[in-house]
C-alpha cells in the first residue's frame, strides 16, 4: 500500500497558487452547474417528444447513432446483424 510519499509522474512539482487553484475550482463548479441545467433541458425535450407520441428510447438511440461517423455506424450495424444472424434473430 502506498504511503503517500510517492509523487505521480503526471504531477508537476512547484508551489501551489491559491488564487489559480481557486480559479480552476470555480470554473469547474460553474461548468458543472451548466451541465446540470443542460441535462434538465434535454430531459424536458425528451419529455415533450414523449408527450406527442415519440418513442424516447428510440430517439436516444438515433441521437447516439448520429454522433458516430458513417464508417463506425456501418461497422456497428454490420456486427449487430452478424450477431443477430448467429443467434437466429433474423
Amino acid at each position: 500500500m502506498p504511503d503517500g510519499s510517492a509523487i505521480s509522474k503526471k504531477t508537476k512539482a512547484g508551489p501551489i497558487s491559491a488564487d489559480r487553484l481557486k480559479s480552476f475550482v470555480e470554473r469547474i463548479e460553474k461548468l458543472e452547474e451548466e451541465r446540470k441545467a443542460i441535462g434538465g433541458d434535454i430531459r424536458d425535450v425528451y419529455s415533450e417528444a414523449k408527450g406527442v407520441g415519440y418513442d424516447v428510447k428510440i430517439m436516444r438511440k438515433i441521437v447516439s447513432l448520429r454522433r458516430q461517423d458513417a464508417a463506425d455506424r456501418a461497422e456497428e450495424e454490420t456486427l449487430l446483424d452478424t450477431y443477430k444472424h448467429a443467434l437466429g434473430m433474423t
